[in-house]
């Protein structure tokens, strides 16, 4: 699948009701996928509401699912009801994340595990699936975070969360290649979402600023674009952790 239309395909979006993972869904729609959006929290399901009425304006079919996936079964049970609605999938998008930003000495156990469950472990079983599930030829992608390549305090269970996932990525990528699958991960920069500003000081929101190109945070419409490129045109690159941030950092 080398084209720009997701014509007649079926798309999957993990926490793709608001933010970046709504405006994922809007752009697979309006590049012709059928899109089955997930979203976690009871507070979501206006949004993913929306999110349905817009991918449903673009002419394509939808449905809403939800489900904690941070439990194997929920993840399981998401891409055979995607299935079920609207045929094989063939692009999988997972934006689950969660964010923390405290000191070692001041995190508690529970928070460690919330935070590796939500983001390495959630990320990985969503792989074994897409592995399971997905048509051949079809397209993976997780969000991660451009804190992967930072030496920065106070988000060791964030970016320690995210971390695994690049590994994971690579060997499915290596696992599903035979299959025409790629597997990719994008790491935006600090997005200009409200998960960033509920962890910062004004200070530290200036400063992050300053790291990047236009003295701006990165916006989710810096993202979706490139998403939506794994899912088409940019088949052909596969194991990659693709570093999205204006020049905030690298490695």
């Amino acid at each position: 699948m080398t084209t720009h239309s997701l014509e007649g395909r079926n798309a999957l979006v993990a926490a793709g009701a608001k933010n970046l993972g709504g405006l994922i869904s809007r752009q697979l729609a309006e590049a012709g996928a059928n899109v089955a959006i997930h979203y976690n929290s009871a507070s979501t399901r206006a949004e993913a509401e929306e999110t349905l009425a817009a991918v449903e304006a673009a002419g394509r079919k939808g449905i809403v699912l939800t489900g904690d996936l941070t439990r194997v079964d929920a993840v399981e049970a998401l891409f055979a009801d995607a299935a079920a609605a609207l045929g094989p999938i063939d692009v999988a998008v997972n934006t689950v994340g969660k964010v923390l930003r405290k000191p070692i000495v001041e995190t508690s156990e529970e928070e460690y595990d919330e935070m590796l469950d939500v983001n390495a472990k959630a990320a990985y079983f969503f792989l074994r699936e897409a592995g399971r599930n997905l048509a051949d030829n079809g397209k993976v992608v997780t969000i991660l975070t451009s804190l992967l390549a930072a030496f920065t305090d106070g988000y060791s269970t964030y970016a320690g969360g995210k971390s695994p996932v690049e590994h994971f990525t690579r060997a499915a990528a290596k696992e599903f290649g035979a299959r025409g699958i790629s597997v990719n991960s994008v790491a935006p920069g600090p997005m200009d979402t409200p998960f960033f500003y509920g962890q910062e000081t004004p200070e530290r929101v200036a400063f992050h600023k300053s790291q990047a190109m236009g003295n701006q945070l990165t916006q989710i419409e810096d993202i979706a674009p490139i998403v939506r490129f794994l899912a088409t045109e940019g088949w052909w690159i596969t194991g990659q952790t693709i570093f999205a941030n204006g020049g905030y950092t690298t490695r």
